[in-house]
């Protein structure tokens, strides 16, 4: 399995689609492997979710994303998990153990009211 953190700064981005890079690692027998980090080549409406699909990203890990986001990655097969805070390392650590679980999205701007994050949660 193929996963993405959106990532600001070593930490969680709290919006998927405005990160600076998403750090991609492979979960192999419980343990990440082949981490890098890809630069997030900017956002387009529509492009990201099939953007990862084509680096085999089989889940992204974000703070938040709204239901067109949500809906796009369920289209490419694509795991959402959000509400993700912290440090990408522990980050990781946690989503390897089973930890990690989907909660509320950090961007919590009804949907259709994004200005305040140019409507890319």
């Amino acid at each position: 399995m193929k996963v993405a953190i959106a990532v600001d700064g070593g930490y969680v981005a709290q919006h998927f689609g405005k990160c600076q890079e998403y750090v991609l690692f492979d979960v192999v027998e419980g343990r990440s492997e082949n981490v890098q980090n890809v630069t997030n080549p900017g956002h387009k409406p529509g492009f990201l979710p099939p953007y990862l699909k084509g680096l085999n990203v089989d889940c992204v890990i974000a703070g938040g994303m709204g239901q067109k986001a949500l809906a796009l990655f369920a289209e490419n097969n694509i795991k959402p998990i959000i509400g993700a805070s912290g440090q990408v390392d522990q980050i990781m650590n946690d989503f390897v153990s089973g930890k990690l679980q989907s909660g509320e999205s950090l961007c919590t701007h009804p949907d259709g009211q994004h200005d305040g994050c140019d409507g890319h949660c």
